[in-house]
């Protein structure tokens, strides 16, 4: 009888806990649902993965789902693409249906990264790996690249059954097709459990204490090579755990949206090529490593490979660029100072004249305008240094480089066009999906090549698809709305940034302003982000550099303070309304090395804000200094 009880109150628990869920669902913040940044006022960054649920579970407890409740919570991890609010909450309820702590349980948008992730892990730690499966594995799930390529070892194994998987040395991943998500069959003998869902995405539990250290590294690659289970499938697996009915998928018209889609990029760069659309930016740069180390493998047998890599560029890009070099032999990461007192094309001419003498093959990575100083090489010997022969040590002609640009700044520029200044030259564009593409309503992001890389995108593709990181079908109808209006909300923008700039060098003439020139808008170059070097003072530069610092937080807090409606202390741009201020060190360049770090103001300004309101808090903020 005992256990019948312990039955009974484990179901009437579980009841409890669901019925929470359908309540939290009614009452939660649309923000929960629609936004893709968050505010750093309010995000307590050495709490980031556990705050939130430590507080979610404090309301649970409570049976407290009042929306003011729900919406007075803190951020959920640091930006959409490594979790959320909605995808913390369906981890949470599933660690509780299955006995497990929520940091067990990782939700990701992709169903193969999940795999990926524990078997970079291994690679690093020389620990076998197997991966067990009863049906079918995705058709998407290249054995023999993720081997060869990626440099991953595993063995796979076909099982009738769960019961019957044999005792193995190493860690066992047992794959599942899972559309029914809260039941699941964690047998001891496995050691990573990963449900797979048709159309949502996937989910990974952790089994068992011993495997608890690879939680943060799980996490790591969903940060930088994939995003989380997007808000819209986030709230479907937690409508299908609560009640079937309840689940409405936004239908859309898959296939016009990613016509539509593919149409507007293609018209705004001027390209004939195919574009790709992955779920974020970073799972596009992904794609983008991982295709072009591909086709180098495959067409410069047993030559380096080397990614020349700004070191104080986003630190996303230069973190993931460090992760694919750490875990592939003869791939390997070369610092490019582009910006400040280093000249981005005379930089680029050095460094491919090394790698040109060592007989390597060159992937450069660069953001035109660069992050955070706003500069723009010149492009005509940008194209010279990109385009010139260069001779081995023997005295062979050199692999000529590949440029992968990153053009989230100015997307409306035209580089890859016939006749434009780098068709000649092989490159590929790509956008972050979550700045001007979507105006901050998704993180979907795009990439382009020019006529001289239609091999190249056809390899990128290859590992787009490899690595389930296509955007999803709400994000394409999203890009289907917005990407049409880009092109203007780029010049109101640029023209709101550019008005706001004057003023500043009138109202604080000792700030440095890092902004494009008049002659470079004229080009096209139009920005709606610049960066601030404020005034400072002190005997050394410590002093100095501490009250800068000082400054910074003062002056943001302030316009945050005073204008809560638009002003945000946030990562993004792009966005539709508002002004997004933040400091690159401590935000957008969090994994770049401290030396390379820039204590500065970065602000990124809408065509929709009260720019009267601003200047007058801006010229508070001079008169207290």
């Amino acid at each position: 009888m005992a256990i019948f009880g312990h039955l009974k109150s484990e179901i009437m628990e579980e009841n409890k806990m669901l019925n929470y869920i359908k309540n939290v669902i009614e009452n939660m913040p649309s923000g929960w649902f629609d936004l893709t940044t968050h505010r750093l006022d309010i995000y307590n960054e050495s709490l980031a993965k556990t705050e939130f649920i430590d507080e979610f579970e404090a309301l649970y407890n409570e049976n407290n789902s009042s929306p003011s409740a729900l919406s007075d919570l803190p951020t959920a991890y640091d930006y959409i693409r490594l979790g959320h609010p909605l995808s913390c909450v369906l981890e949470w309820v599933i660690a509780r249906l299955n006995n497990l702590d929520s940091k067990s349980v990782i939700s990701f948008s992709s169903k193969t990264i999940p795999v990926l992730a524990i078997l970079r892990k291994n690679l690093l730690d020389n620990k076998n790996t197997r991966i067990i499966y009863t049906d079918e594995l995705p058709s998407y799930f290249d054995s023999e690249v993720l081997k060869n390529i990626y440099g991953y070892k595993f063995e796979l194994k076909k099982v009738d059954q769960i019961d019957s998987i044999e005792d193995f040395n190493g860690t066992t991943i047992f794959i599942s097709h899972q559309d029914e998500m809260n039941s699941i069959n964690l047998s001891s003998s496995i050691d990573f459990y990963v449900g797979i869902h048709s159309d949502l995405g996937s989910i990974l539990l952790a089994n068992g204490q011993e495997n608890t250290n690879y939680v943060s590294e799980i996490q790591h690659v969903r940060r930088r090579e994939t995003i989380a289970m997007t808000p819209a499938n986030s709230l479907d697996a937690l409508k299908l755990l609560v009640d079937k009915s309840l689940v409405h998928t936004i239908k859309n018209d898959v296939v016009g949206n990613k016509a539509s889609v593919l149409e507007s990029i293609k018209s705004i760069t001027r390209t004939s090529v195919k574009p790709l659309v992955a779920s974020s930016g970073l799972s596009m740069q992904y794609a983008i490593m991982m295709g072009l180390i591909h086709d180098a493998v495959e067409e410069h047998k047993g030559k380096a490979i080397k990614i020349v890599v700004p070191p104080n560029c986003y630190g996303g890009t230069n973190d993931q660029a460090r992760r694919v070099a750490a875990c592939i032999e003869n791939v390997q990461v070369v610092d490019l100072p582009v910006d400040g007192d280093h000249d981005m094309v005379q930089s680029i001419d050095l460094v491919l004249h090394e790698i040109a003498k060592e007989d390597a093959v060159p992937y450069i990575i660069a953001e035109i305008p660069t992050n955070p100083r706003v500069e723009v090489p010149d492009l005509i010997k940008l194209k010279q240094a990109l385009s010139a022969e260069r001779k081995t040590a023997d005295g062979r002609i050199a692999v000529d480089p590949v440029f992968i640009l990153d053009q989230t700044f100015c997307p409306n520029v035209h580089f890859l066009g016939e006749g434009d200044i780098l068709s000649s030259v092989r490159t590929i564009s790509y956008v972050s999906g979550s700045k001007f593409p979507s105006g901050g309503k998704c993180t979907a992001g795009y990439c382009i090549g020019n006529t001289m890389t239609q091999s190249l995108m056809d390899k990128i593709e290859q590992h787009l698809i490899l690595c389930d990181n296509q955007a999803r079908n709400l994000q394409m109808a999203i890009l289907a709305k917005q990407l049409p209006s880009m092109l203007q909300r780029i010049e109101n923008a640029y023209a709101n940034t550019r008005e706001f700039v004057n003023f500043i060098t009138e109202a604080l003439p000792g700030a440095k302003i890092n902004f494009v020139s008049e002659e470079l808008a004229e080009q096209g170059f139009r920005p709606s982000v610049f960066s601030l070097d404020l005034p400072t003072k002190g005997n050394t530069d410590e002093e100095r550099e501490t009250y800068k610092r000082a400054l910074n937080l003062k002056l943001i807090n302030l316009m945050i303070s005073e204008i809560p409606n638009e002003s945000k202390y946030c990562v993004s741009y792009g966005q539709l309304k508002g002004c997004y201020w933040t400091i690159p060190a401590t935000s957008t360049q969090g994994t770049t090395k401290e030396g390379d770090k820039d204590y500065i103001a970065r602000v990124a300004l809408s065509a929709n804000m009260d720019m009267d309101l601003h200047k007058k808090v801006f010229s508070n903020f001079v008169d207290s200094i």
